[in-house]
């Protein structure tokens, strides 16, 4: 990989002859040297003091001044904490008022798809219980009915699909 380039780059000044002339060596790879660095301690700011080295009044009161709470600071501090833990109760209520809808929501659903499951179930009770053939014989041998004839079969045509509507009796023979 050292002459790929992806190793580090480092620019070296080199004085040629006596012309003074500055060219720049690049050296690629992880051999490359480092120069010897010497860095500057940093100093922290002086403070002002006074003669004796003691702090001045005037800053001294400053910082008694910034390190009091007035009476507006800690009404507000006071309204700001009161307001967050009402916001936060009020959340906390809700949230176990959604829990307890979400609850009685799966609970009658579960009680709509036993509903369902019943109603199916006697229908097709019912449905299977009627014997069409003794239904058959009871209104021709009974009631006296009769099958129906082709002639006596009226067919309509529907326009919109869905139903038909009777605005007069239907004709008789």
């Amino acid at each position: 990989m050292a002459g790929s380039g992806y190793g580090r780059r480092a620019s070296a000044k080199k004085r040629t002859g006596s012309h003074n002339k500055n060219t720049y060596t690049y050296i690629d790879g992880n051999t490359v040297r480092k120069l010897d660095v010497q860095t500057q301690p940093v100093s922290q700011p002086k403070k002002p003091q006074g003669e004796s080295g003691e702090v001045s009044p005037g800053i001294r009161r400053n910082r008694e001044r910034a390190l009091q709470m007035n009476f507006r600071y800690v009404l507000f501090l006071t309204a700001a904490a009161v307001v967050t833990v009402f916001v936060c109760v009020n959340f906390l209520q809700l949230r176990a008022v959604n829990t307890l809808l979400a609850e009685d929501v799966a609970s009658l659903s579960a009680e709509l798809d036993s509903a369902i499951l019943d109603n199916d179930s006697e229908y097709n009770r019912v449905i299977n219980s009627v014997d069409l053939e003794h239904v058959k014989e009871v209104a021709t041998n009974e009631l006296g009915m009769q099958q129906a004839t082709s002639d006596q079969i009226v067919t309509y045509e529907v326009e919109d699909g869905d139903y038909v509507r009777q605005y007069s009796e239907i004709p008789t023979e």
